[in-house]
């Protein structure tokens, strides 16, 4: 293998490296999928496919929100941390969905150790 072929491979090996590195700091946390799809039923956030990219919408108000391509699950998250915040509680084995008047609107079984640390790591409840 002569210089420039070796040169070339490890441009190539570096690009590819940086563009790995750089998804998966744009990429948040896992989440449970179990527990976190029960709770994200109730949140009032959802995205709205644009033409620009993702909005945020709160279904409460109707209020939008455009962030940038790369922070969208990143805001997406801090919402839903927020709003889990004031909604979400944790009583024994359950997590109880609060709604606007502090009524209960479901409980969600809390099944495994792991759902439970995230919950606390992520909503901090």
């Amino acid at each position: 293998m002569n210089a420039k072929k070796g040169l070339f491979l490890g441009i190539l090996f570096a690009f590819f490296a940086l563009g790995f590195i750089a998804i998966q700091k744009a990429t948040p946390d896992t989440k449970p999928h179990r527990i976190y799809k029960e709770i994200k039923v109730y949140s009032p956030y959802k995205f709205e496919k644009t033409i620009g990219g993702l909005a945020i919408v709160d279904t409460r108000t109707g209020t939008k929100e455009k962030p940038d391509a790369a922070d969208s699950l990143y805001r997406m998250d801090e919402l839903d941390q927020k709003w889990g915040k004031q909604h979400l509680k944790v009583v024994g084995n359950d997590v109880i969905v609060l709604g606007d008047a502090n009524q209960t609107v479901r409980k969600i079984y809390i099944e495994t150790k792991e759902e439970r640390d995230w919950l606390k790591k992520f909503f901090g409840i």
